[in-house]
């Protein structure tokens, strides 16, 4: 039996379409808990836990984490420069 282009192209959309779908699914569902999330860090950070830890654990990179305490009113220093070589 010889498979057809046509065939094997539909195949392939049904796996874009499915992987697709999926994503979708669970970008929606993270977006639903960003929110919640930068709650939790603002409130983890006034009560003094280690930016470090907080950043790990919510899985976010620094320039988030800093934003979101940075709109909640948190002291955030400022990065430091880079250091030159003499």
């Amino acid at each position: 039996m010889v498979d057809l282009p046509e065939e094997a192209q539909a195949a392939a959309l049904r796996a874009v379409a499915e992987i697709g779908a999926k994503r979708t699914d669970h970008l929606t569902k993270a977006d639903e808990l960003t929110a919640p999330l930068r709650e939790a860090a603002i409130t983890a950070a006034k009560t003094g836990a280690g930016r470090n830890r907080i950043r790990e654990l919510a899985g976010v990179s620094p320039k988030t984490l800093y934003a979101w305490l940075t709109a909640a009113g948190l002291d955030v220093r400022t990065k430091a420069s880079p250091k030159k070589e003499v």
